[in-house]
């Protein structure tokens, strides 16, 4: 690998007046005069190897921007993939060119950011560098032009740097490129070709040099919002409508203090454009995770991240202003995330109103990393949810919590160039109530470790945790409690070079040995991956055999009706799996699952099924089943959940997407239709409508409705 010194460079040249003519044909007199850098190696499907079509890059910049012409020549530009327009889209299915910015240089985090031959643009944040752990659902304000001709594609992007923080002290930025060709299934990058590194590895990215003069203005920013917004739901006890509507106003204002430090405050928060969660049918013990969603809590969510794949989650931003997937109003919050030198800050406070029988609440986040060596890092993390008495049924204030620390080493240099890291943490919380102070910090607290090796073609893990009897974080997420769990896991990935059809195959083995604190066996989970092949054309197929031990020590109601329960007792089952999917750039793709084996007293089937045509341009339509049949001991059920996707992509900026969903269990079919226009960067309208309604045979209501409501919402973005 080569040393800090012998980075990778390209030079940001300046402009020095000029002006460009953004239009995505790389053919201004000044691009010409720029050396073209490229030099990019494949990553698959034969690493290190010279890629089959070039790829030229140029970065210029003035006081305001950052901008980057790219040209990917293709000898066959008829067979240039290009399905999706709509902004953040996966492009699983197309050409790309994907570039970060690690503007630090802290080898840790950068900003991601990715454009298709269409002009697509995505973006997200790649966090702490213990893993690739990126999160699009960070949404900046920059823009890209593209162009398609008989040379292939190429594209122009402006960046202000407004839209991101850096050190003005350095003109350096780490920074890293990768393009895909995605009818050869072919990976290039610019630097950390290797298949243990890559685009979102910070630590593997090199260096662009020569940006002075460049500046953030008065980093203020000002972005008020107006909403109108109606709804009808129907009253069960009244046997009628209730309709309400409403006009409002918000804000949010953001300050960079310095550079590297950020302040926010929002206003009458309002969320009504955030997309819908996937509908799941749970038929285990233990609560779903369902991610978020909304920006003002996606920012910085780098930071925030606790024990990077611990799976421990003391902060889970999803408890603030939604209480089982229902919106709680926010009425203020405030926010400061950033860096100061080596140490990553960030404060949390949100105050949410009164809902129904719900009080107003206040949460408070603090956190604290601390970065050493070249990628380790130690931390601390604070929450506190407090409730807001209500004195007229003289309830007690609900106080709660919780505190903890987290210690990530890492090094990329492992052996050579593997990477290897280590993380342990522990969290514990305070009682809700004084009453409740008779149990043990240990008691209220989990501690855990986890060695990880995370290469190419060998990858394994190992970790160790307990959870304790009451440990009840205040704003974080916990599925199980009073447990000790050991988790080893190894996996063998190979890329077969020299075979015409096939790319890799994994094979790997998964234990997981989970005791209660006294160690008296509850769960043991061993399985097998016999084998998941990737082909050459960008199918997969695998198989997958399990054997599972459970010691359940209560009634477990499956469906939480009384109509299907387990009895106390010891249950070992085995079962398998099969899956297959076909290659996602195909304008017909589809993927199956089918797993089958014992469940509890009986055994289980349960049928997944995904399709997706693009019968033109802009037009994605995704359909997908799960069906489940249950055969227990003198009882059975069956479950069936369809979801459909239909997304409408006019330009870039223009999009109409509806998702529609029903599930046999709630017997609800819910839609949720969202058009947004981006008239400019930052600039943005949404119209959603959502109505769900009840299919009730018993009640001789067929699809009737029981809540339907529509919102329209104007933002802005004033940058001073």
């Amino acid at each position: 690998m080569d040393n800090e010194n012998d980075l990778k460079q390209i030079i940001g040249y300046p402009l020095n007046g000029i002006e460009l003519r953004l239009d995505g044909i790389v053919d201004e007199e000044f691009w010409t005069t720029i050396p073209a850098n490229g030099n990019f190696l494949m990553q698959e499907p034969k690493e290190g190897a010279k890629p089959t079509e070039q790829t030229e890059i140029r970065i210029a910049f003035d006081s305001q921007n950052i901008y980057i012409a790219v040209v990917c020549y293709d000898s066959s530009p008829s067979d240039i993939k290009t399905f999706q327009k709509k902004r953040d889209a996966s492009l699983e299915t197309d050409d790309r060119f994907r570039w970060i910015f690690d503007t630090f240089m802290d080898k840790r985090s950068a900003y991601f950011f990715e454009i298709n031959p269409l002009g697509l643009r995505g973006d997200g944040l790649i966090s702490s560098g213990q893993g690739q752990t990126l999160n699009k659902d960070w949404d900046g304000i920059w823009n890209a032009w593209t162009y398609i001709g008989d040379f292939g594609w190429s594209a122009e992007i402006k960046i202000p740097f407004r839209s991101i923080n850096f050190d003005p002290k350095s003109d350096v930025w780490g920074i890293n490129f990768q393009r895909t060709i995605r009818r050869k299934n072919e990976e290039q990058l610019w630097t950390g070709h290797r298949r243990n590194q890559g685009l979102l590895r910070p630590q593997n990215a090199g260096i662009i040099t020569g940006l002075v003069g460049h500046s953030q203005g008065l980093g203020l920013e000002f972005i008020p919002y107006g909403i109108t917004q109606s709804s009808k739901v129907y009253d069960e006890e009244k046997a009628e409508y209730s309709s309400t509507s409403s006009a409002d106003l918000g804000f949010d204002i953001n300050y960079n203090i310095t550079s590297q430090l950020k302040a926010s405050i929002t206003y009458n928060t309002d969320f009504a454009q955030t997309e819908v969660d996937n509908r799941q049918i749970n038929l285990t013990r233990f609560p779903l995770r369902f991610p978020e969603k909304r920006d003002f809590f996606l920012e910085g969510s780098s930071i925030l991240e606790f024990a990077p794949s611990s799976n421990v989650d003391p902060y889970f931003s999803r408890r603030i202003g939604l209480v089982n997937g229902i919106p709680i109003p926010i009425k203020y919050g405030g926010r400061l995330i950033g860096n100061i030198g080596k140490s990553n800050i960030a404060l949390l406070h949100v105050r949410t109103g009164r809902e129904g029988e719900l009080n107003p609440e206040n949460f408070s986040v603090a956190r604290y990393r601390r970065n050493f060596w070249k990628e380790s890092s130690i931390g601390l993390i604070y929450t506190h949810r407090s409730t807001e008495d209500d004195i007229l049924f003289g309830n007690p204030i609900q106080d709660r919590k919780t505190w903890g620390t987290d210690l990530n080493l890492s090094t990329s240099e492992f052996l050579g160039d593997n990477t290897l890291q280590f993380s342990a943490f522990f969290i514990a919380h305070n009682p809700a109530l004084p009453s409740d102070d008779s149990t043990s910090i240990s008691d209220r607290a989990v501690r855990g470790f986890r060695f990880n090796f995370p290469n190419q073609p060998w990858s394994a893990w190992v970790s160790y945790r307990e959870f304790g009897d009451e440990y009840d974080p205040a704003i974080g997420f916990n599925q199980r409690n009073g447990f000790k769990r050991l988790q080893p896991a190894i996996n063998y990935a190979p890329l077969f070079e020299k075979s015409l059809f096939i790319r890799e195959i994994e094979w790997g083995v998964y234990y997981e040995y989970l005791t209660s604190l006294e160690n008296k066996l509850l769960t043991e989970n061993l399985r097998f991956n016999l084998g998941t092949i990737r082909f050459e054309s960008g199918d997969n197929l695998g198989v997958e055999v399990s054997r599972g031990f459970e010691f359940l020590s209560e009634d477990f109601d499956i469906l939480g009706d009384s109509t299907v329960i387990v009895a106390p007792g010891k249950y070992v089952n085995w079962g398998y799996e099969l899956q297959a999917s076909s290659a996602s750039f195909r304008k017909v793709s589809g993927s199956i699952g089918y797993e089958a084996g014992g469940f509890w007293t009986g055994n289980i089937r349960r049928l997944v099924m995904g399709l997706t045509i693009r019968p033109a341009l802009g037009i994605n339509l995704s359909g997908g089943y799960t069906h489940a049949q249950v055969i227990a001991e003198n009882s059975g059920f069956s479950t069936n959940l369809f979801q459909i996707d239909l997304g409408l992509d006019f330009t870039p900026d223009i999009s109409l997407s509806s998702n529609i969903q029903f599930d046999d269990i709630s017997d609800i079919l819910g839609t949720n239709t969202r058009f947004r226009w981006i008239i400019t960067p930052g600039t943005d309208i949404f119209f959603v409508y959502n109505h769900n309604w009840l299919n009730d045979p018993t009640m001789h209501r067929s699809l009737f409705t029981t809540q339907q409501g529509a919102a329209m919402k104007a933002v802005y973005t004033y940058r001073f």
